[in-house]
Parts: structure tokens; sequence; C-alpha cells
């Protein structure tokens, strides 16, 4: 994508120091085990962040993270060397926790755990699901390679075209310009196809053996389809050496001229593109983490991506909830203009010409995008099915509240309190537009 704005980079870079620290303290406290009989401890300590005490992929840091975190209780798998729909090998397992997933926030534990709690966490991890406890892996017959070469490449990107990679990874697999501009998962998460020009992301891997096992068996959850029973092996290994020679210079070893041929590539891309590219940034802005309403455990409710609904108390400033984002007309932005969205979310000024509080919406930090990032957000929201969530108006807090916080602040020297509550409070919920009992 093109150069982030100041502003992207600052809410990524928040997004990536709280991801880190929240790693870095699972890190810092990881016991000193070395046997199996420490594994729930060594769970907990590390991945029950994530993937939740229970392991549904719902612990408290899983809100905002794309890809969600893996929920082990429905037994399904990304990356196996296993046939599609079978559960994973436990060198399955225990490879993806020794070498992590590249793209997103599941690191590589094998620098800070023994092998004793690697093996001993992949077997705690079938502990939740019953498929383990009643099937075996389905093992796939994998071929002999077939040497990369001219011909060999040649006859991979023929078969590249014959079995319609391109609708989805787009030509050259660069993931632009496809067909299948929103994917989503069996979950009902967006998900992106891989763009085949940058393998150090390939997340099963990027050696062509590793790139015909992943085409072989499919990624189970994902539109990525199984092409086992589809194609022939040599056909699949043409297939992996194409895709492995599609592989970029990464940035990080580009010269001048190339990053700018290459940001200004990003940029046309884009620009052809515009709701593509509001995805992604209101995905990397976070967006939904205010305007999509969660349940206690931190949890999306179902339906209200985007629907606004979340509560606020802002001490002296009183409760505010985040507004609907969908194109429904009456409760949502349907009605209003571009313009309307675009001096909202950078200016903080509402249809009604009142100043929104600099938080919790930062509008402030929005101010520097690109005219062209502006237009690409008000494009993305333009595309949100329409959801009907009425958003009450923002709530003063009563005068002993107020002069209770204003005391705690300007007396005792105290951070003035901040509660978010679970629930929806839009029309669409059971509160009645009030906050539930209970704030996080």
């Amino acid at each position: 994508m093109p150069e982030f704005s100041s502003s992207a980079r600052w809410f990524a870079a928040c997004a990536l120091v709280a991801v880190v620290t929240t790693v870095a303290i699972g890190l810092a406290q990881t016991p000193p085990a070395t046997s199996a009989t420490d594994v729930t401890l060594v769970y907990n300590t590390n991945c029950a962040s994530c993937h939740g005490k229970d392991g549904r992929g719902d612990g408290p840091a899983a809100g905002p993270l794309n890809p969600a975190p893996r929920d082990f209780t429905r037994g399904i798998y990304k990356f196996r060397s296993t046939a599609s729909g079978s559960l994973p090998s436990d060198d399955d397992l225990v490879r993806v926790i020794s070498e992590g997933l590249p793209g997103t926030s599941m690191p590589a534990w094998k620098a800070r755990l023994t092998g004793v709690q690697i093996g001993a966490l992949a077997s705690h991890v079938k502990t939740f699901s019953p498929r383990f406890a009643k099937e075996q892996p389905a093992p796939v017959k994998l071929a002999a390679p077939v040497a990369a070469s001219a011909d060999s490449i040649a006859k991979g990107r023929k078969a590249y075209s014959d079995l319609g990679c391109g609708a989805c990874h787009g030509d050259p697999g660069s993931a632009s310009g496809m067909a299948a501009v929103v994917l989503t998962d069996d979950w009902g998460h967006d998900t992106r196809a891989a763009d085949l020009t940058q393998p150090w992301v390939f997340r099963g891997g990027a050696t062509a053996a590793d790139i015909y096992t992943r085409v072989k068996t499919g990624i189970d959850g994902t539109p990525m389809m199984a092409f086992a029973d589809t194609a022939k092996d040599a056909d699949l290994w043409n297939l992996a050496n194409y895709v492995a020679s599609l592989g970029r210079t990464p940035t990080w070893k580009m010269s001048a001229d190339q990053l700018k041929a290459q940001y200004d590539r990003e940029v046309k891309e884009a620009a052809a593109n515009p709701a593509g590219r509001g995805r992604y940034l209101v995905g990397t802005l976070n967006c939904g983490h205010c305007h999509s309403p969660v349940d206690a455990d931190d949890r999306e409710l179902p339906g209200l991506t985007l629907a606004g609904g979340q509560t606020f108390r802002l001490a002296v400033w009183g409760d505010v909830v985040s507004a609907n984002l969908t194109s429904d007309n009456e409760t949502g932005i349907g009605r209003l203009s571009d313009d309307d969205l675009k001096r909202a979310f950078t200016r903080g000024i509402k249809r009604d010409e009142t100043r929104m509080l600099p938080f919790p919406m930062g509008w402030p930090a929005f101010a520097s995008l690109s005219e062209p990032d502006q237009n690409a957000i008000v494009a993305f929201l333009r595309t949100l099915p329409p959801v009907k969530n009425a958003i009450p108006a923002p709530v003063r807090p009563n005068i002993a509240t107020y002069l209770g916080t204003k005391f705690q602040m300007l007396i005792l020297g105290r951070d003035y309190p901040l509660v978010i509550f679970s629930g929806n409070a839009g029309s669409a919920g059971d509160v009645g537009g009030r906050p539930p009992a209970a704030g996080r």
C-alpha cells in the first residue's frame, strides 16, 4: 500500500506498541518450566491474552487483531500438511508455535520457550477441541519435487491462469486488480488474498515445497481451496515454482529509486481501488475498536460491525456513544455528504455545526490524512450495508459527579476516570440507549 500519512503511522505505531507490549509482558513472565506439568501456566502466561483461557480466540487482546486469533475449540486449522478438512499433525502444531505466522500477531516462540514447553503447548491446544479425541490427522501424499527451471516456471504460469488463481491474487500475483475485492473467511472476518510478490509474509512458509503443500492442502476456513483433487502434482509443483519466482525485493533492501518506483506503483493501485484502500485504512486506524460494540468478554456483537453504540464515560464530560458508520439513512451516514463526513473525522465538526471532544474520537490525529486517503475512507464507508442503530445523544454528568471528579483531577492530581461499557447503547440493543451496569 502507499506510504502511511503521519496519522496512519502514529496509529499503526500505537497498535504495534500495544501488541508488542502485551507479548513482551508475557515473555517476561514466562515460567522456567521444563516439563509438561507446567503447560497450563505456560499457556495462560503466553497464549491466553489472544486465544483466551478456554481457547476460544477471545482473549482480552483479541479484539483489534486482524487476522483474529485461532479459536481452538473449533478444531479447524489453516496451516497443515494434512488433507483439507483434517486435523493438523503434531508436527504442524509444533511448527506454527515455533516459527510463528509472519504478518500476524502470532510470534515465533522457539527463542523463548523450550522444546518441551512447545511440545506440551501443542498437546494442550488439542484438549480444547473434542475432534482430537475422535479423529486422526489424514496424511497427504506429497509428490517428489520438480526442480525450478525456466520451463517449470512457464508451465506454472499457465497453471496459475488455468486454475483461476488470479481471481483472488491478481495478475501477476500482487493482489491488485483482483476480481474478489472483498473476501471473508468462514467466521465472517475480512481476509485478503496473499500478495504473492511478498514471500516474507507467507504464513505457511515461502519455499517452493511450502507453497506446493499449501496449494495441495488448502487453507481451511478461508477462500483458499485445496487443489489435491483438482490438479496434477506436476502442475502444482510448477505452480509453486512460478509463485516462488514472483517474490520482489523487500523495501528494506531497495535503493532510493526502487523505493520511489514501488511507492508510485502502490499509489496508482490505491487510486484505482479507493474503497479497498479505505478498507485498509479503517482497519489500520482501528476504527472498529470504538465503533463496533462488544460484549462483556470484548467480543464484537454480531451484526453491529461499525454500527456504533459503544459507550464511553468521560468523567466531567459525561457519557459519549460512538457513531453508527453504516450507510443507514436514518441512523447512520446515509444522508451525510462526503464533505460532512470528512469534516467530522478530520475537524470534529458535526453536521449541526457543534464540535466533538478530541476524545475518544481522535479527530485531531486524522487531520493530517491526505485528501486521497480521506476520500478512500469515505468510499469504503459507503460500501457498508445499512444497520439501523439509533445512537443516543451525549449525556452530561450530574452536578455531584462533575464536582467530585473535578476535585479528584484538580486537587488530588489524579487522571480523569474513563469507563468503557460493554453492550450496545443504540436502538438495536436491549439497554434502551443507556450503558449497561458493568464497565471495562
